[in-house]
């Protein structure tokens, strides 16, 4: 995925730098090189010498080294990368970089680029929610500055919480996902797309909820596909095992009452795609407390009422607020094109793709699908593709239906 790309990594201080060793060698594996940076702080927690011998050329550290800037390196370095990346991203590097500061090697290659950023925060979770960098994480996104993560768990310090710099994984990831669209022709420039993703969870009581299988997995592909493409994505997603998709809004919600609510404030949009499996019903009054198991008693009774119908609200919107493109997913387990065709006319949608996921949880979760595209006209069957490649064809089709209004 990487082969031929330059890499420039900024390498900040803070315990996570030892990850950016890891993430040297994915980027290696994937076929790109690495020049890499060290802030002073840096240097602290990671070595010049080993940093160096990763990457197979000198790790550099210092602003005016008589060597660089004799040929002004700094300059050479932000503009010869394909990307740059700082990993970790301390909260004292990402204020620098809001602000325009340019007082080391690393702030100044920043500054000087006109080449991509990316950034993996990592810091305590504290730093991470004070306002001084929710405001500075504006800016920067507002600059074009991609964000990827931080992971939530248990910190150096002791605490838990938001702050963990996302894994190399995720981060080679957003790396290939940033290059991808980046070469991507602007299909959807200047389009609004609403994506809904992931599971729905409806309280019974403080800790039991109902809920189902998805991963997310369909959801994400589709919505980079898009954002490759050029749309601004609108990401609506509930507690899903998926990492949420690099270049979208993302808003996160938890039950199908908050999700129809969010898509609601997100229109008015080109197109709205309903990949989310919203739990059909939920509990008519949750419980307020924990429901105890007692000996002898019967099992409570639990009494469910509907959720909202968000695919169904959103196709049967008055004209000028409907989207002029809405998709729907259906997964059954039975009787397939029959099912899938009774509920694209009761929803009303324009286009449905259905996939079978009666096979042990065969398509929750795996990265393959199955899928068949009712549009009112017809009924394709895409075949065995990966989660990836149905994104990539489902973004296709939504930019030629939208070029043709």
């Amino acid at each position: 995925m990487l082969t031929g790309k330059h890499i420039l990594l900024v390498i900040t201080g803070g315990i996570a730098a030892y990850k950016a060793l890891e993430l040297i060698r994915l980027i290696q594996k994937a076929g790109g090189t690495v020049q890499a940076i060290l802030t002073k702080a840096a240097t602290a927690f990671v070595t010049p010498l080993s940093v160096s011998t990763l990457c197979g050329r000198e790790a550099l550290t210092e602003l005016f080294d008589l060597t660089q800037e004799a040929r002004i390196g700094h300059i050479e370095l932000s503009r010869s990368a394909d990307l740059i990346v700082v990993a970790p991203a301390s909260a004292d590097f990402l204020a620098k970089l809001a602000h325009g500061l340019a007082d080391d090697l690393a702030s100044t290659c920043l500054l000087a680029t006109d080449t991509g950023i990316l950034a993996a925060p990592a810091m305590n979770v504290r730093m991470w929610q004070a306002a001084a960098t929710r405001r500075n994480l504006e800016t920067l996104r507002a600059d074009g500055v991609t964000i990827v993560g931080p992971d939530e768990g248990e910190m150096a310090c002791g605490e838990y919480g938001p702050g963990r710099m996302a894994e190399p994984a995720a981060i080679l990831a957003a790396i290939e996902a940033h290059l991808a669209a980046a070469a991507q022709p602007k299909l959807l420039s200047g389009k609004r797309i609403v994506v809904t993703s992931g599971p729905t969870r409806e309280p019974l009581d403080p800790v039991r909820y109902i809920s189902n299988a998805s991963s997310g997995r369909q959801g994400v592909a589709i919505a980079e596909a898009l954002a490759r493409r050029g749309a601004e994505v609108v990401f609506v997603t509930g507690p899903a095992e998926a990492a949420n998709p690099v270049g979208c809004t993302i808003v996160p919600v938890m039950t199908a009452v908050e999700m129809r609510d969010a898509v609601v404030a997100a229109l008015p949009a080109d197109a709205a795609i309903f990949v989310a499996a919203v739990a059909d019903w939920r509990a008519a009054r949750p419980a307020t407390g924990k429901l105890k198991k007692q000996a002898g008693a019967p099992p409570p009774t639990l009494e469910l009422t509907p959720n909202p119908d968000i695919l169904a609200e959103v196709s049967q919107l008055a004209s000028g607020k409907r989207p002029p493109l809405v998709v729907g997913f259906a997964a059954e387990t039975e009787a397939l094109l029959e099912n899938a065709r009774a509920k694209r006319r009761r929803k009303g949608c324009d286009w449905l793709l259905a996939n079978d996921v009666s096979k042990n949880g065969a398509v929750f979760g795996a990265t393959d699908n199955h899928v068949f595209l009712l549009d009112g006209v017809g009924e394709e069957d895409w075949g065995k593709l990966t989660k990836v490649e149905v994104g990539e064809r489902l973004a296709d089709r939504i930019a030629a239906r939208l070029a043709a209004g």
